[in-house]
């Protein structure tokens, strides 16, 4: 595919948009540690110095992948978490926590750039960049939040962020543990007692939230008997 020079606001959102549609269609091929600032131009058709006219670097391009990803997920776990039923408050910790592991997992493109995001894509990008991203993070976070008080109501917003700060950090965490390279997948297999280290995305995921939940449940309930 072959651009020609963009002249008006509209070619120029085409441009980015075919950017970002390229980036994405990349990710579902190949991990974001592979993903090339050369091989990214070359798919879209464009010189890499024609990509640096629309996002300052490979990073910068990755960061807005992840934002429309963390989006879309959220629209998930909204819907799923409809579906919470009227238990005891530690079983709904429970349900809540399993139901956010399951959507994560099935956006492996998400897991995999939340994985790299502090310590590779929030490097190579400037302040204008890192804020917009951040100001977006913020607003995932705080929509986290209302789901998980629609769910626990007993729990306040102040919980809630909390919950939503260990959402992310261990989807980041967990993922490239839980997705072995193929010779750590060889080796877990030749010795059983190395092989007992590797976990599920989704156990980890799940045990971390349930803890965390049903901890600041008990710490809610604590504070409620002391007054």
């Amino acid at each position: 595919m072959e651009f020609q020079r963009a002249r008006s606001e509209e070619q120029r959102e085409q441009r980015r948009a075919a950017i970002l549609t390229t980036a994405s269609e990349m990710l579902t091929q190949m991990p974001v540690a592979d993903i090339s600032l050369n091989e990214l131009s070359r798919r879209v058709g464009l010189a890499k110095s024609n990509v640096l006219r629309y996002f300052e670097s490979r990073e910068a391009v990755l960061l807005e992948v992840l934002d429309a990803q963390m989006g879309g997920w959220l629209t998930d776990l909204d819907e799923v978490s409809m579906a919470v039923e009227p238990d005891p408050a530690d079983e709904r910790a429970g349900q809540l926590a399993s139901m956010i592991a399951a959507t994560l997992r099935a956006r492996p493109m998400l897991c995999d750039l939340l994985s790299a995001q502090a310590g590779v894509l929030e490097r190579n990008v400037s302040t204008a960049v890192v804020l917009r991203h951040k100001r977006a993070t913020l607003a995932v976070a705080d929509e986290i939040a209302r789901i998980v008080i629609r769910a626990l109501p007993e729990l306040d917003a102040e919980d809630a962020l909390h919950v939503a700060a260990i959402t992310i950090l261990t989807a980041a965490a967990s993922w490239p543990h839980s997705t072995p390279s193929e010779a750590l997948k060889a080796a877990y297999e030749a010795d059983p007692a190395i092989g007992k280290l590797l976990m599920s995305f989704d156990h980890i995921v799940t045990v971390t939230l349930t803890l965390t939940l049903t901890g600041l449940l008990a710490q809610r309930q604590g504070r409620g008997a002391e007054a």
